[in-house]
C-alpha cells in the first residue's frame, strides 16, 4: 500500500452531497473572514473522512460472524430481538457496537445468507451508547438466514446526533459476509443478535473493524457468560 492510499480513502456516494454542502459553506465563510473559512476547511475534511468507505479483508470461513460496524463493543447481554422482525420471542446474546463520529459508518453484513426480513421503526434519539437506545431509538432491523438455517438479527440504531438510517438491501437478497448493506449518518450503534447457542468471541471495550473483526463462530459455544452465571 502506498503512502497516499494510507491517508486518502474512497468516499461512499452517500457522502457526496454533504461534502458539497460543507465545501459551499466554507467558500461563504472565507468571504466573511479567513479564520471562519479555515474552520470550514477542517469541517469539510472531517465530513469527507466520516463518509470514507475503505476496502476490508473479510475472513473466508462461512462459519465466522464478523462485526457489522467499526467502533467499540459497548454491551454484551441477553435480549429479545426486535418484535417487528417476527423472530421467536426468545432472549439471545446481543452484542452492541457503538460508533462515534470519527468511525467509518458504512455497515457490512456479518454473515453470508439470505435477508428474510427488513423492518424500519421510528423512535427517539437517545445517546446510542445507552442500553435503552436498543428499545427506544429509531432503528432498522434485518434478519439473515445462513445457508445452514441459523437466523441472526442485525439492527441499525440511530444515536443522539444521527438522524438518518440508510439501508441498501431488501427481503430475498442473498448476501456475502462483509458486503455493504447500509450506513447511519453521524454517530450511532449496531446490535447483533447471535443465533441460539452461539457466543461472542469479543469483550466489552474491544475495538471492532467492520467486515474484518471476528465477532463469533457459528460452531463456537464457549467464551461468554452472563453476569449472573
Amino acid at each position: 500500500m502506498n503512502m497516499l492510499g494510507t491517508f486518502i480513502k474512497p468516499m461512499h456516494p452517500e457522502g457526496l452531497k454533504f461534502v458539497a454542502i460543507f465545501a459551499a459553506t466554507t467558500i461563504g465563510l472565507f468571504l466573511l473572514t479567513p479564520i471562519l473559512g479555515w474552520i470550514g476547511v477542517g469541517l469539510t475534511i472531517w465530513c469527507y473522512y466520516f463518509f470514507r468507505d475503505p476496502e476490508r479483508v473479510t475472513p473466508k470461513s462461512p462459519e465466522l460472524i464478523v462485526s457489522p460496524a467499526d467502533g467499540i463493543v459497548s454491551l454484551i447481554e441477553q435480549a429479545v430481538p426486535p418484535a417487528e422482525l417476527g423472530m421467536e420471542n426468545t432472549a439471545l446474546i446481543r452484542v452492541s457496537v457503538f460508533m462515534n463520529v470519527f468511525n467509518c459508518h458504512v455497515n457490512r453484513i456479518p454473515i453470508a445468507g439470505q435477508i428474510t426480513a427488513v423492518a424500519y421503526r421510528p423512535g427517539k434519539f437517545f445517546n446510542a451508547s445507552l442500553d435503552k437506545a436498543s428499545a427506544d431509538n429509531e432503528r432498522n432491523s434485518l434478519c439473515i438466514r445462513s445457508p445452514g438455517g441459523q437466523e441472526l438479527a442485525v439492527v441499525q440504531i440511530a444515536g443522539l446526533v444521527a438522524r438518518r438510517i440508510v439501508c441498501f438491501v431488501k427481503p430475498g437478497d442473498g448476501m456475502q459476509t462483509g458486503e455493504r448493506f447500509g450506513l447511519i449518518r453521524f454517530g450511532s450503534r449496531l446490535d447483533v443478535y447471535l443465533p441460539p447457542g452461539v457466543v461472542p468471541r469479543v469483550s466489552i471495550g474491544q475495538t471492532m473493524v467492520a467486515g474484518e473483526t471476528v465477532l463469533a463462530d457459528l460452531q463456537g459455544s464457549e467464551g461468554w457468560q452472563s453476569a449472573d452465571q
